[in-house]
């Protein structure tokens, strides 16, 4: 018996914006559907070097993207309006590509998707390696300090070039992290007759600019003196620049614990001084997002300088006093105040801007912070802790333990429904009904 028919596949709907991913082989590499899209459209949008790929049997109005993309996406698909319309990308168009723009513009409904191998597919393919165990990171349009965070010693990572100064910028930033030692390799024009490799290290880079089509393969090794940085919160406190307002390691730690980022959530760090519990927050997860607000214009400046060497320069800084400094930001999913908490109306704004799940953890040192803490513990309940590390240090000839000041902290989660309650007639969590210790 003969093996059933698939399915037929569903026409795209007549309305629909054809999105058609294109290689370095051009016209060549694409499959028959694709080309039938192409030649059958009356408006052809892509980049210039995508459009000069078409042949002219593809007799459709050619409009290449203005710089910048993103903002005239809308404008120029309504001009378009009821025209057969098809959208040239790079590789796969929902990889780092236009796709995305055109689905959150349109809807995904709207769009009819051919995808072509994507960049970092061919990349894999010729490198043998894993697509599902190397990382991929995409330059194009971001700093390239945004790499830092996935350099780890033995980690295959991917990426994706802005251009042909990239792989300059790239073993420039593997030197000043200490991963001089890794294995640069430059794969250009993938897929396409023009196909080559550079090959080198980091530390020795001496390539000039090549192919702008181009992505870099990184074997990360770290040189034996360099600082380890680990994937979980509790960085080494000699990774940032500070002048003494930082939360330290053991702290930040067991604050991030209770802060729990989960991806695609939002962080405000108030009294921001360092931007440690910021930059950490953001580390756990790429989708992750964090505003520090900081009072003072120089810790500021350093906390954008710590943020991009550690790989999050995408962290948000506010230079101003809270409360007044949170007006207009986006509502937080969790907030830590690490100072300024007795500036009056603070944590009532924090507690405000929170919504229902939201978590707000706030440390303090003081006496006088400590009090208020634990007006709003009486208050709002939670957990109310203290927090006391020693260090081992040199006693003449012996050793003993120097105690670092205790950290208060309080943390909780804001109910679906507080009740209103006054300070003065609420009751004390540490006597609560039948509890007779």
């Amino acid at each position: 018996m003969s093996p059933a028919s698939p399915p037929p596949r569903a026409p795209a709907p007549a309305s629909a914006v054809s999105v058609v991913g294109i290689g370095a082989d051009g016209w060549t590499g694409l499959t028959g559907q694709a080309r039938a899209v192409l030649a059958d459209a009356e408006v052809l949008i892509g980049g210039e070097r995508q459009l000069r790929l078409l042949p002219p049997d593809c007799t459709g109005l050619r409009v290449p993207w203005p710089s910048p993309l993103r903002p005239a996406v809308r404008g120029l698909l309504a001009a378009h309006a009821g025209s057969r319309t098809a959208v040239l990308a790079s590789g796969d168009p929902m990889f780092y590509g236009i796709g995305r723009a055109l689905a959150d513009e349109l809807g995904a409904g709207a769009l009819h998707v051919l995808p072509h191998p994507s960049s970092v597919s061919y990349a894999c393919a010729r490198l043998g390696w894993p697509v599902e165990d190397t990382e991929t990171v995409t330059l194009v349009g971001r700093p390239a300090s945004r790499l830092a965070a996935a350099l780890h010693h033995g980690r295959r990572v991917l990426v994706l070039s802005a251009d042909a100064a990239t792989p300059a910028a790239v073993a420039a930033l593997l030197r000043d992290l200490g991963f001089g030692p890794s294995r640069m390799r430059v794969l250009e024009q993938l897929g396409g007759t023009d196909e080559d490799c550079l090959d080198g290290t980091a530390g020795t880079w001496e390539h000039p600019p090549g192919d702008p089509l181009n992505v870099i393969a990184l074997d990360c090794v770290r040189a034996a003196d360099a600082l380890r940085l680990g994937a979980v919160p509790g960085l080494p406190d000699e990774a940032y620049e500070h002048d003494g307002q930082l939360t330290k390691r053991h702290v930040r730690a067991a604050t991030l614990g209770v802060l729990a980022p989960a991806p695609g959530e939002l962080l405000w760090d108030i009294g921001g001084g360092s931007g440690s519990i910021a930059a950490e927050w953001m580390r756990t997860h790429p989708s992750c997002r964090a505003v520090t607000v900081e009072r003072d214009p120089v810790r500021a400046g350093r906390i954008a300088r710590n943020a991009g060497r550690l790989g999050v320069p995408g962290l948000r800084v506010v230079t101003g006093r809270a409360p007044d400094a949170l007006a207009g930001l986006p509502a937080p999913d969790a907030v830590f105040v690490g100072g300024g908490l007795t500036a009056p109306g603070l944590l009532d704004a924090c507690w405000d801007a929170l919504p229902p799940g939201g978590r707000l953890v706030a440390n303090t040192v003081t006496l006088e912070s400590e009090a208020l803490l634990t007006q709003w513990y009486r208050l709002h309940g939670g957990d109310l802790v203290r927090l006391a590390v020693a260090h081992a240090v040199p006693v003449g000839g012996f050793t003993g333990w120097r105690q670092a000041m205790p950290v208060t902290q309080w943390s909780v989660r804001k109910p679906a429904a507080a009740p209103p309650q006054d300070l003065r007639t609420a009751p004390d969590p540490s006597h609560a009904p039948g509890d007779d210790r």
